[in-house]
């Protein structure tokens, strides 16, 4: 190996990295079949035993520090996991954010909030799994937050209403972004924005309200209703008004996590599409002996194995510390679309078959759609870098 390949490879590992991990959760997931998912989406359950086994392992806490109880490991090894999960057939909807909210807390929290919080989040005792971002009013446009925090003495009452904040009921606490500083009294639009950590358990029913939102994937997301909460000053990240900053790196790890689930969606349908168009003989030969059934999985493949490569690229970047907004956004553009090109050239190899449950296609079809959504449109992906990286006018 050249000296050049061997600093590449030490800074983007090559080939399958951390082996052990991969073979661990291919193992834990034989044991959550297609039958499991198919029935939880029939009730839009939460999966409950699949989260226990991940928290079991100690898969959950890997990112964070030994000395709070976790594992230690960079944002790559959450990355493979995740990875995993989805190539197995599994979603890690339900259990995800727990990865990517520590990015706020690791990088911004006290040490105070540290010692808190994340010994009990690491055993599997407390679960951060809800991040109340988005709001009906503003969408994308994180910047223009209604929800209003206003200190009172040694606490912040809040006011205002979230929504798309999946696993809120199955939360024991949630990342919240509040606006601290009315948007008229800032010189800059980022400015003015607080992150307070909220312990659920005793805001429900205490001036938060959780309502479920029925929607086309299982991802148990729900709108909630904040009405004169109060929080502890104790509990904000950070200093009061620079919350865009910090939450930036919440949601660039979310960002390259959900590119990584969309790396393992991809593998599953492409292996799923290869295996049937090999089975599959119509007019007395394989299917996939025809180039219109071979090509689209041959390109899907393609593109995914391209795909992977930024997704590894992102997560380097964020381990070192580094800007890595821009590559997050390209990570997860180029992983989804290759997902989505794979989940379409998947249902058309099947056919008809490719609409029944029992082959589980449809069902991580629509979850691989809203990729194209969330948690960032591809659209304004395609706005940021147009602008950010190209020097494009400004189009939003």
């Amino acid at each position: 190996m050249s000296a050049a390949l061997d600093s590449i490879t030490h800074a983007v590992p090559l080939g399958e990295d951390y082996p052990e991990i991969r073979e661990s959760i291919r193992r834990i997931c034989t044991d959550f079949p297609g039958e499991y998912w198919r029935e939880l989406d029939a009730r839009g359950a939460y999966p409950e035993a699949f989260v226990k086994a991940l928290t079991d392992a100690g898969y959950l806490s890997v990112l964070i520090p030994e000395a709070y109880g976790g594992s230690g490991l960079p944002l790559r090894a959450a990355s493979v996991i995740l990875e995993e999960i989805h190539a197995a057939g599994c979603s890690a909807g339900a259990c995800h954010a727990q990865m990517y909210t520590m990015g706020t807390l690791l990088r911004h929290g006290s040490e105070e909030q540290k010692q808190r919080f994340l010994p009990g989040i690491a055993s599997g005792e407390l679960r951060l799994q809800a991040f109340g971002i988005t709001e009906p009013t503003t969408g994308s446009d994180t910047t223009q937050i209604k929800t209003r925090a206003e200190r009172v003495g040694d606490h912040y009452v809040v006011n205002g209403q979230k929504v798309w904040t999946s696993r809120a009921f199955y939360s024991d606490l949630m990342m919240l972004l509040v606006r601290t500083t009315p948007a008229d009294q800032v010189q800059r639009k980022t400015e003015g924005l607080s992150v307070l950590l909220v312990d659920m358990r005793e805001a429900r029913g205490n001036g938060l309200d959780i309502r479920p939102i029925k929607a086309m994937v299982n991802h148990n997301t729900t709108e909630i209703f904040i009405d004169n909460l109060k929080v502890p000053v104790a509990n904000r990240i950070g200093d009061e008004g620079k919350g865009f900053r910090y939450i930036l790196d919440g949601m660039n790890a979310e960002r390259i996590i959900a590119a990584s689930e969309a790396i393992g969606d991809a593998r599953w349908f492409v292996r799923k599409a290869t295996e049937y168009a090999s089975e599959r003989v119509v007019f007395g030969r394989p299917i996939g002996k025809n180039q219109g059934v071979q090509f689209p999985i041959a390109r899907a493949h393609i593109e995914t194995v391209a795909a992977e490569m930024m997704v590894r690229k992102a997560t380097t970047m964020f381990a070192a510390g580094l800007p890595c907004g821009e590559d997050a956004n390209m990570a997860k553009l180029l992983a989804t679309e290759a997902a989505w090109h794979a989940a379409e050239a998947c249902l058309q190899t099947h056919g008809g078959f490719g609409f029944a449950a029992e082959y589980d296609v449809e069902r991580k079809w629509r979850e691989v759609r809203v990729m194209q959504v969330a948690p960032v449109s591809t659209n304004l992906i395609l706005a940021n870098i147009a602008e950010h990286t190209l020097g494009l006018p400004r189009s939003y």
